[in-house]
């Protein structure tokens, strides 16, 4: 089962307190299968002295990669640092896949936070190096082979997907680092994503937490699956 929302939802606590209650009837697993950088940046920006700086460099970095480089009204790859560090994490997502994949194939239920998603390049859980912009050859070869690795896990398609369904105010108010308009931009995507097709349950993630973890509980009543 695949959780998915924008930052603020709730997935991460639910996938938690999830485990705790379908644990108890069956072994029961949740992955985190976001990137993470966010939470990487945040780590950083804790470093004594050199810390804050070095996180609004890398915030920037990031935030150049999903909006691209404007030449004109064209949007570029970025660069081949920047390139290389995005394929790492993507790759590092791959292998979190890969140990979902090992725990169904011992009979492990699995929960996660995210999934992976290939129909919208730029971050949103989807490829982050758009293979429908321009740069240099290797960076677009870079950019080619990240999107078959997102093909290859979105061909798994989740048993059940529960989207958290949350308006701009309540994440930012959840999330008061996070930007707004990158929120948005989530929030508008999130909506369009399909997973190949999984069948997917919406849950209104605005409510007070006990009434989203009792809807969600509810829909896994509905599909067989009690804690």
């Amino acid at each position: 089962m695949a959780l998915i929302g924008c930052d603020g939802s709730g997935k991460s606590t639910l996938a938690s307190d999830l485990v705790s209650l379908l644990d108890r009837r069956s072994p029961t697993r949740s992955m985190y299968l976001g990137l993470g950088t966010g939470d990487l940046g945040r780590r950083i920006g804790e470093i004594p002295l050199v810390g804050r700086l070095a996180e609004r460099f890398l915030t920037g970095r990031a935030k150049k990669a999903h909006d691209g480089k404007s030449t004109g009204k064209e949007k570029r790859l970025p660069g081949l640092a920047t390139a290389l560090a995005m394929f790492g994490f993507s790759l590092a997502r791959r292998r979190r896949f890969r140990q979902v994949l090992d725990f169904r194939r011992q009979g492990v239920q699995v929960i996660t936070d995210r999934y992976p998603q290939a129909e919208v390049p730029g971050s949103f859980d989807g490829p982050g190096l758009s293979w429908l912009r321009k740069g240099s050859a290797l960076v677009e070869r870079l950019a080619s082979r990240e999107r078959a690795l997102y093909a290859e896990m979105a061909a798994y398609r989740p048993t059940l997907v529960i989207r958290l369904n949350v308006d701009v105010d309540t994440a930012l108010a959840r999330k008061s680092d996070h930007q707004r308009d990158m929120l948005e931009k989530k929030l508008a995507v999130v909506p369009t994503l399909r997973f190949g097709g999984a069948q997917i349950v919406d849950v209104d993630a605005t409510r007070p937490y006990r009434e989203v973890l009792e809807s969600v509980l509810a829909v896994l009543r509905r599909h067989g699956l009690e804690a």
